[in-house]
């Protein structure tokens, strides 16, 4: 499938600004504030709540105090409630370091599990037909490669075994696939992996471990290889606007790039589960767009007022702007800022890039356009709302983290 791309105005069928079809229900409108935030990504849509209703035991979800993983498990609990299913459980297993997150689920019905994943006896983790997989070390990996595979594939092993017969629907990365050229579709789940660095070299361990076990066991497996999550807090989006914001320039040298909204991510995840089979099921896990980092850059500069426009018209204004006289005074607009140090270096043609039609034809498009986001994203950091302070590191090229 083709990849609209903000770099240029696009026709109107393929424009990032056309809202496509989605899961309904979903609600519209910028969340101001965490509480908004949350309650936004662990919205049901429809179709999660007919798919969820079917589950044939409990759920377990490992790994679920990272960044992805509270939202996920509310997602599911208020899915299974609305779907009538109250008699399934949703284990939310991490270490809880944090109890105020762990309590903030208890109080929604999850049921969190504190557990140390590496070093606990797998015997003691509750029994579930169902497992989402959410475990992963990528930052620091490039000075300690060791805990990297231990994370990233050794654990998978022991995961693997303690839920031979549950259906496993575990997160991988687009890293396990090499920089394509960016003028040609990204990778397919059926092209050759390529990974680059310790990190991802590991992730496709995870990969293979899963793997080995659903071909000698039959354990029922889907591997979703995800292209950076948008949670407002953290993301793509957010490195960019945050750098737009304090006047730093944006590197230009991974000049496009994958982005999706994470409560999509989350019901995918979940919507994965009946869809796990001995034969792998492998799904690409982002949005339809190929964004360019210099058009975001700029997009966010004029949200900001960076282009002497004023301090921007607010979160999703804008969105249906495209081609004429517009494009010319755009890139006009986008020359001059360039003279102010808004971007730096040049793309290099190549970036890490997944084509995602499977997992659109499957699940229907994310529900929040990339266009809006933008929008929505800039009216975070307009407003000082909280940010995570985590980057994630989408311009690294040597898979060192």
């Amino acid at each position: 499938m083709p990849h609209a791309s903000l770099s240029k105005p696009a026709p109107p069928a393929a424009s990032v600004s056309v809202a496509r079809p989605g899961p309904a229900g979903f609600p519209a409108g910028f969340p101001a504030g965490e509480q908004r935030l949350e309650d936004l990504l662990a919205t049901p849509s429809p179709a999660l709540v007919s798919d969820i209703a079917r589950l044939d035991g409990d759920l377990v979800v490992l790994g679920a105090g990272g960044k992805m993983g509270p939202s996920l498990c509310r997602l599911a609990r208020r899915a299974l409630d609305a779907a009538g299913r109250g008699d399934v459980a949703v284990h939310a297993v991490s270490r809880w370091s944090d109890r105020a997150a762990a309590d903030a689920l208890a109080a929604e019905g999850v049921r969190p599990v504190a557990f140390d994943l590496l070093d606990g006896d797998p015997a003691r983790l509750p029994d579930a037909g169902n497992a989402v997989f959410m475990v992963g070390a990528k930052f620091g990996s490039a000075g300690n490669p060791a805990h990297a595979w231990a994370v990233n594939a050794a654990l998978p092993d022991r995961i693997a075994r303690r839920y031979r017969d549950a259906r496993i629907s575990a997160f991988s990365t687009g890293n396990v696939y090499p920089l394509v050229d960016t003028a040609a579709a990204g990778s397919a789940e059926t092209d050759p992996v390529g990974p680059v660095g310790e990190y991802a070299m590991s992730c496709l361990g995870r990969e293979r471990v899963f793997g080995y076990h659903a071909a000698e066991h039959g354990t029922r497996v889907a591997l979703l290889r995800l292209n950076y999550a948008i949670d407002l807090r953290y993301g793509v989006l957010a490195d960019i606007a945050s750098a737009v914001h304090a006047g730093r320039p944006v590197d230009l040298t991974t000049g496009h790039v994958n982005v999706v909204w994470q409560g999509y991510a989350n019901e995918v995840a979940l919507r994965a589960l009946p869809h796990a089979d001995p034969e792998v099921f492998t799904v690409n896990l982002t949005g339809p767009e190929t964004a360019s980092v210099r058009r975001l850059a700029h997009l966010f500069a004029e949200e900001f007022g960076r282009n002497g426009a004023g301090a921007g018209a607010g979160a999703g204004a804008g969105v249906d702007t495209d081609a004429g006289a517009g494009a010319d005074a755009g890139s006009h607009a986008e020359r001059a800022l360039e003279k102010a140090s808004l971007t730096t270096g040049q793309e290099s043609g190549t970036a890490l890039l997944s084509d995602a039609s499977r997992c659109h034809d499957l699940f229907g498009y994310p529900p929040v356009p990339l266009r809006t986001l933008v929008g929505w994203q800039a009216e975070w950091i307009r407003r000082g709302l909280p940010l995570s302070g985590r980057p994630t590191k989408f311009d690294v090229r040597d898979g060192r983290f």
